[in-house]
């Protein structure tokens, strides 16, 4: 760590130039040598000890009452990773803090994906620059239940903004998107499981934004093969006019497949054991629920001027050589005649986040932070993000990023 002072302190000096005051940007510089540093707690008393330069209340007003703004830091981180990373994806996702008490900023029982089951804990929204050679997050946002929105003394307590609201984890995703597409000079095709997948409204909000994604859905979700075509029933002189309609009811995507739907082998990278190897199919579908109808019906000018046709969308299917019927399915904006290697590879990118997690939980002490507030989480957060950033340009070139 002592050999790469003079590198953190250029990697600081620019990230946390929003940062007004020069002792600021020293106790942030000081937070992430205790964050990299060896040691099993990464929350401020333990570190503080640690650091030869370490003041607990100096870091604890850094962190929990000091008023600067984290917004144009992780601007700032965000730009300079993807300059050098060159991501091929972004990934969506949301990730679980456990909690004790009820006191903490967003806690409340809900499904925790650390403990894969329902427990007191907060979750985070966010969004991961991703290739096969790295990742890093790019923003957060902290999702506040519904419990929250209305508890003023809880909310008081915490330093929840008035404005912040309970906002559902897609809508925070789609909040998260557009903040970055005005940071960043381009949006990459978007990857999420099926948490955001199943959404039919979040992926004709991306649509309409004009953003490419590739998501992982249930094998539930009802859709029509690419062939359906609807026909005009006649008019019968009462009632309104008769609407074009489909003959045939739409099929879970799960019956879209059959005996005669080509499967072909692909590798897509490789892994600790070898070559990641599957069989995969790309058929085109035309998704049916409600939204995907109101939503086309919109785009024709109303009701009356839609001609029934839903538009085709890209599905891909994975069917291991071992198994019986298919165990992934994932769809898409992207063309139809994507190569599918291309597909497979920007659908299976999300692993590469674990490592994120890995990183940020288990070496950067993501969740040991022990304060309650609103600022403060989202503080420690960016603090978090700063120290991987940094350690990810390293890898990238650790004689040359020390700069932009």
């Amino acid at each position: 760590m002592n050999r790469l002072r003079a590198a953190l302190g250029l990697f600081v000096e620019d990230v946390f130039a929003s940062v007004p005051r020069k002792d600021q940007r020293a106790r942030g510089e000081c937070y992430l040598r205790g964050l990299m540093l060896d040691g099993r707690r990464k929350s401020i008393q333990p570190m503080a000890q640690r650091l030869p330069d370490g003041n607990m209340q100096a870091l604890q007003q850094f962190v929990n009452q000091s008023p600067w703004q984290w917004a144009p830091v992780r601007r700032r981180i965000a730009e300079r990773l993807v300059q050098v990373v060159q991501p091929e994806v972004w990934v969506i996702d949301d990730v679980a803090f456990p909690k004790c008490g009820r006191a903490s900023v967003g806690v409340a029982r809900q499904y925790c994906g650390a403990l894969g089951k329902r427990a007191n804990c907060q979750v985070a929204v966010s969004v991961h620059a991703a290739t096969d050679r790295a990742s890093c997050p790019l923003e957060w946002e902290l999702f506040l239940p519904e419990e929250w929105a209305h508890d003023r003394p809880r909310r008081t307590a915490a330093g929840v903004p008035d404005e912040v609201g309970h906002v559902a984890k897609p809508h925070l995703a789609l909040g998260l998107l557009e903040k970055l597409a005005t940071w960043l000079p381009s949006v990459p095709v978007l990857v999420a499981d099926t948490g955001y997948g199943r959404s039919v409204s979040f992926r004709l909000a991306l649509e309409e934004h004009g953003w490419s994604y590739i998501m992982a859905v249930e094998p539930k979700e009802i859709a029509r093969p690419a062939a359906a075509v609807p026909y005009l029933p006649p008019y019968q002189g009462l009632g309104p006019p008769t609407l074009p309609r489909y003959r045939e009811p739409a099929r879970p995507l799960r019956d879209l497949v059959d005996a005669h739907t080509c499967f072909e082998t692909v590798t897509w990278r490789q892994g600790s054991k070898g070559s990641m190897t599957s069989r995969f199919a790309v058929l085109e579908v035309r998704p049916s629920g409600k939204e995907a109808s109101r939503t086309a019906q919109e785009q024709a000018g109303g009701r009356g001027r839609w001609d029934g046709v839903l538009p085709l969308r890209t599905l891909l299917v994975e069917q291991p050589q071992e198994a019986d019927e298919p165990t992934g399915y994932w769809m898409s904006n992207l063309p139809v005649t994507t190569p599918v290697a291309d597909l497979v590879r920007f659908a299976k990118m999300r692993w590469r986040i674990e490592h994120d997690y890995r990183e940020l939980k288990h070496g950067l002490g993501l969740d040991h932070f022990e304060g309650r507030t609103w600022r403060g989480w989202h503080h420690h957060v960016t603090l978090v993000t700063a120290a991987q950033a940094f350690l990810t340009l390293r890898r990238y070139d650790p004689k040359a990023r020390t700069t932009a």
